[in-house]
């Protein structure tokens, strides 16, 4: 074999091996390419998992937001209409013919007569309740010369207990009852 021909098998046989290595290495790069692929493919998932997640989660928080504030509103108004309805109610009893009104007055002094031996503390404008009508309610009870701050009705006081019966109070307890089921109905929606 001459030197050329040794030569050229050297060199056939080093560009055979190059070839090798070069099919070998596009395999190994090939191999690398599919598995970032993969893996980038498998990344685009969880991220777009992860946002529509996060858009759900922020959907979801918009409409929670939404839903209070719409509760809250509504809320605003029946307290704005019970504040209207209150007052209302306060004036017309106020305003109650004579005979109604005391009517009305010996039913709630009656109901709310412990011992008999009370005193009736009248507000400091009252002009229909009087130590006759008083009388004529339970003999036991006497007018007090202590005059009371409030609208209408009266306060039933014996020693230092008090039993408050005035129209404010009444209506105050009435509307805390009723905004307790206003709640409820509100919120149990």
């Amino acid at each position: 074999m001459e030197a050329e021909q040794v030569v050229q098998k050297i060199l056939d046989d080093a560009r055979s091996k190059a070839a090798e290595i070069a099919v070998e290495e596009q395999k190994v790069l090939q191999a690398e390419k599919d598995q970032f692929d993969a893996e980038s493919k498998s990344y685009d998932e969880q991220t777009k998992l992860l946002a529509k997640q996060a858009a759900e989660g922020t959907e979801l928080q918009i409409l929670a937001s939404a839903r209070m504030n719409v509760a809250n509103e509504l809320l605003a108004q029946k307290r704005q209409l019970l504040d209207d309805v209150f007052a209302e109610a306060a004036e017309q009893i106020a305003k109650l013919p004579d005979a109604e009104y005391l009517d009305l007055m010996q039913k709630l002094m009656t109901q709310a007569v412990r011992s008999g031996n009370e005193e009736v503390v009248v507000s400091k404008d009252e002009k229909r309740i009087d130590a006759a009508f008083i009388k004529k309610v339970n003999e036991s009870l006497k007018l007090s010369d202590e005059k009371g701050d409030f609208k209408a009705g009266f306060v039933l006081k014996e020693g230092k207990i008090k039993i408050n019966v005035s129209i404010d109070v009444l209506l105050t307890q009435a509307r805390q009852e009723l905004e307790i089921e206003l709640a409820k109905e509100l919120f149990n929606d």
